[in-house]
């Protein structure tokens, strides 16, 4: 049986090898990305983008250097026209303001590369409900499948 594909978006890679917090929500979210990472990930076909490595090479140095690591051996989808063109109409529509066009590329990555998951702590402007809704919508008026959003949590199994 063939593994599910996950799309990796930027905040699971941060939350996997940031740094201990006392904030307890962020605390929180670590814990279950790390054990997501440990336990569930290799039950998984993961990938990433290049807009994926280009958020996460950003900031200190030795922390780049982690985040690239960890992704280190999963394929990288490449941002086909269609992909584009999913993420310009998001913003054109109004889903997504301008500031959040590289969230809507990695949705748009994900729509258009047939991912079935797309694995985010991204709350605001990827895994919202009101907005995936539209964003589904305009990804299905183009024959493309809308790839599950969902943190690590969610994406815990049985």
């Amino acid at each position: 049986m063939a593994k599910a594909s996950v799309y990796i978006e930027p905040t699971i890679v941060s939350y996997l090898t940031a740094r201990p917090t006392r904030d307890a929500l962020k605390a929180a979210r670590q814990r279950i990305t790390r054990a997501w990472w440990t336990k569930q990930r290799p039950l998984f076909d993961c990938y990433v983008s290049k807009p994926v490595l280009e958020e996460i090479v950003c900031g200190e140095a030795a922390m780049a250097a982690k985040r690239l690591d960890a992704v280190r051996d999963m394929p990288t989808l490449a941002v086909s026209d269609l992909a584009t063109g999913i993420a310009a109409e998001i913003l054109r529509r109004g889903y997504l303001p301008p500031k959040a066009a590289t969230d809507a590329l990695h949705v748009a990555v994900a729509a258009a590369s047939g991912m079935e998951f797309l694995l985010t702590w991204n709350c605001t402007h990827i895994a919202n409900a009101q907005i995936e809704k539209m964003m589904m919508a305009l990804c299905s008026a183009r024959g493309l499948a809308f790839p599950v959003v969902c943190t690590p949590e969610q994406l815990m199994g049985v």
